[in-house]
Protein backbone atom coordinates (compact mmCIF):
# COMPACT_ATOMS: atom_id res chain seq x y z
CA UNK A 1 0.00 0.00 0.00
CA UNK A 2 1.31 3.43 -0.97
CA UNK A 3 -0.10 6.69 0.31
CA UNK A 4 0.59 10.03 -1.35
CA UNK A 5 -0.18 13.45 0.06
CA UNK A 6 0.33 16.58 -2.03
CA UNK A 7 0.92 20.06 -0.70
CA UNK A 8 2.16 23.41 -1.92
CA UNK A 9 -0.67 24.46 -4.20
CA UNK A 10 -2.24 27.88 -4.07
CA UNK A 11 -2.99 31.10 -5.90
CA UNK A 12 -0.18 32.79 -7.80
CA UNK A 13 0.07 35.50 -10.41
CA UNK A 14 1.14 34.75 -13.94
CA UNK A 15 4.91 34.57 -14.14
CA UNK A 16 5.19 33.38 -10.56
CA UNK A 17 6.46 30.10 -9.14
CA UNK A 18 5.19 27.33 -6.93
CA UNK A 19 6.82 24.20 -5.56
CA UNK A 20 4.59 21.20 -5.07
CA UNK A 21 5.57 18.46 -2.65
CA UNK A 22 4.23 14.93 -2.49
CA UNK A 23 4.93 12.90 0.63
CA UNK A 24 5.16 9.22 -0.24
CA UNK A 25 4.69 6.42 2.25
CA UNK A 26 5.18 2.82 1.25
CA UNK A 27 7.23 1.24 -1.47
CA UNK A 28 7.14 2.88 -4.88
CA UNK A 29 9.25 3.04 -7.99
CA UNK A 30 8.36 5.51 -10.70
CA UNK A 31 6.57 8.68 -9.61
CA UNK A 32 4.66 11.17 -11.65
CA UNK A 33 2.82 14.47 -11.52
CA UNK A 34 -0.44 14.87 -13.37
CA UNK A 35 -2.96 17.67 -13.64
CA UNK A 36 -6.62 18.07 -14.46
CA UNK A 37 -8.21 21.35 -15.42
CA UNK A 38 -11.98 21.89 -15.25
CA UNK A 39 -13.71 20.19 -18.14
CA UNK A 40 -10.52 18.54 -19.33
CA UNK A 41 -9.02 15.11 -19.02
CA UNK A 42 -6.24 14.39 -16.60
CA UNK A 43 -2.83 14.71 -18.27
CA UNK A 44 0.75 13.90 -17.45
CA UNK A 45 3.03 16.74 -16.42
CA UNK A 46 6.23 14.86 -15.70
CA UNK A 47 7.54 11.52 -14.49
CA UNK A 48 10.73 10.46 -12.74
CA UNK A 49 12.51 7.14 -12.37
CA UNK A 50 13.15 5.45 -9.05
CA UNK A 51 16.78 6.62 -8.99
CA UNK A 52 15.85 10.14 -10.02
CA UNK A 53 18.33 10.08 -12.87
CA UNK A 54 15.76 9.77 -15.64
CA UNK A 55 12.87 12.16 -16.21
CA UNK A 56 10.19 12.84 -18.79
CA UNK A 57 8.23 16.03 -19.39
CA UNK A 58 5.29 16.89 -21.55
CA UNK A 59 6.12 19.62 -24.03
CA UNK A 60 4.27 22.34 -22.14
CA UNK A 61 6.29 21.62 -19.01
CA UNK A 62 9.73 21.56 -20.60
CA UNK A 63 11.89 24.47 -19.54
CA UNK A 64 9.40 25.69 -16.92
CA UNK A 65 8.79 22.73 -14.61
CA UNK A 66 11.28 20.48 -12.85
CA UNK A 67 10.47 17.15 -11.24
CA UNK A 68 12.79 15.77 -8.58
CA UNK A 69 12.69 13.27 -5.77
CA UNK A 70 14.41 12.60 -2.49
CA UNK A 71 14.14 8.93 -1.61
CA UNK A 72 15.67 9.52 1.81
CA UNK A 73 12.86 11.98 2.55
CA UNK A 74 10.25 9.88 0.72
CA UNK A 75 9.14 12.83 -1.34
CA UNK A 76 8.73 13.96 -4.92
CA UNK A 77 8.66 17.59 -5.94
CA UNK A 78 7.45 19.68 -8.84
CA UNK A 79 9.06 23.09 -9.18
CA UNK A 80 6.92 25.24 -11.44
CA UNK A 81 8.27 28.51 -12.80
CA UNK A 82 6.86 31.11 -15.18
CA UNK A 83 3.34 29.92 -14.45
CA UNK A 84 0.58 30.76 -16.91
CA UNK A 85 -3.21 30.94 -16.44
CA UNK A 86 -3.50 27.77 -18.52
CA UNK A 87 -1.54 25.93 -15.82
CA UNK A 88 -4.55 26.29 -13.53
CA UNK A 89 -5.60 22.78 -12.50
CA UNK A 90 -5.68 20.26 -9.71
CA UNK A 91 -2.26 18.65 -9.55
CA UNK A 92 -1.90 15.02 -8.52
CA UNK A 93 1.08 12.86 -7.75
CA UNK A 94 1.01 9.17 -8.54
CA UNK A 95 3.12 6.11 -7.87
CA UNK A 96 3.95 3.06 -9.95
CA UNK A 97 5.14 0.07 -7.94
CA UNK A 98 6.47 -2.02 -10.84
CA UNK A 99 8.69 0.11 -13.05
CA UNK A 100 12.04 1.61 -12.07
CA UNK A 101 12.09 3.86 -15.11
CA UNK A 102 9.79 6.82 -15.71
CA UNK A 103 6.22 6.00 -16.70
CA UNK A 104 4.23 8.10 -19.15
CA UNK A 105 0.78 6.57 -19.08
CA UNK A 106 -1.63 7.37 -16.27
CA UNK A 107 -3.06 3.87 -16.64
CA UNK A 108 0.21 2.39 -15.41
CA UNK A 109 0.12 4.19 -12.08
CA UNK A 110 -1.11 2.23 -9.11
CA UNK A 111 -1.70 4.85 -6.43
CA UNK A 112 -2.83 8.47 -6.47
CA UNK A 113 -2.87 11.39 -4.10
CA UNK A 114 -5.91 13.52 -3.41
CA UNK A 115 -4.63 16.48 -5.40
CA UNK A 116 -3.73 20.10 -4.70
CA UNK A 117 -5.25 23.10 -6.44
CA UNK A 118 -3.04 25.46 -8.41
CA UNK A 119 -4.64 28.67 -9.62
CA UNK A 120 -2.74 31.13 -11.79
CA UNK A 121 -4.27 34.57 -12.20
CA UNK A 122 -3.60 36.77 -15.20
Amino acid sequence: QVQLVESGGGLVQAGGSLRLTCAVSGRSHALGWFRQAPGKERELVASISWSGTSTYYKDYAKGRFTISRDNAENAVYLQMNDLKPEDTAVYYCAANIRSTGWVGSQYEYDYWGQGTQVTVSS
